[in-house]
């Protein structure tokens, strides 16, 4: 593989500044704002942005720049229903892998850093600790197409989540659910790790479309 083109930089790192949510949903960017930021000149940006556009993140709108497509609540809806079946089945293909205490250090660390992230107040951090504990997740389901197709989705989810983070309530109740599903996959037990961890997406998600249903982050 060579270097990666101007293209493809400035694709991944729009890509990055939406999800992160410093682009934030409904805001409007000029190319030249945008290439600026970047710095490199406009011609690859409106490149990735047309890209990114056909991905649906963004909009591109003559003489007004580009648009960061707003978060739908329908949209959330639609992705959790179909990410909390895969991950419910990775869970459970996980408890079913009789996985040792060594091969769940990344899983544990995971939700160590999450209660720490809290005690810190730092909802970032807890996040991005989050983040971890999902993908370890799919991982120990060992189903590379789930992983895969759980991957594009979860780019999305995080893009909700940067939105909603600092108006959503303390996630403590995320923490133990995740202790319960690591318990369950160490124990072998396959129903209670595949129902909890699905009770628990199943909460994230309703909360999650009831604040971007409240507070229309719709970009008006």
């Amino acid at each position: 593989m060579g270097a990666m083109t101007n293209v493809e930089r400035a694709m991944s790192a729009l890509r990055q500044m939406i999800f992160a949510g410093e682009l934030t949903p409904g805001s409007d960017h000029l190319e030249t704002e945008l290439a600026e930021r970047l710095g490199m000149s406009r011609t690859p940006v409106r490149e990735a942005a047309l890209m990114l556009q056909a991905q649906g993140l963004v909009e591109m709108r003559p003489r007004r720049g580009i648009r960061i497509s707003p978060v739908s609540a329908q949209d959330m809806s639609d992705i959790y229903d179909i990410l909390t079946e895969l991950e419910s089945l990775a869970a459970a293909r996980a408890a079913e892998a009789g996985y040792s205490d060594t091969d769940l250090e990344t899983l544990a660390k995971a939700i160590a850093d999450m209660d720490a992230a809290l005690d810190a107040d730092d909802l970032r951090a807890w996040a991005d600790a989050d983040d971890r504990f999902h993908r370890e997740l799919v991982r120990l389901g060992r189903n590379a197409r789930l992983s895969m197709i759980v991957s594009v989705m979860r780019d999305q989810v995080r893009r909700a989540r940067a939105t909603t983070l600092f108006i959503r309530p303390k996630p403590a109740k995320s923490n133990a659910d995740h202790r319960i599903v690591l318990q369950a996959i160490a124990d072998r037990d396959v129903s209670r790790a595949h129902d909890t961890h699905h009770a628990h997406r199943r909460a994230a998600r309703d909360m999650l479309v009831a604040l971007l249903d409240k507070h229309q982050f719709h970009g008006l």
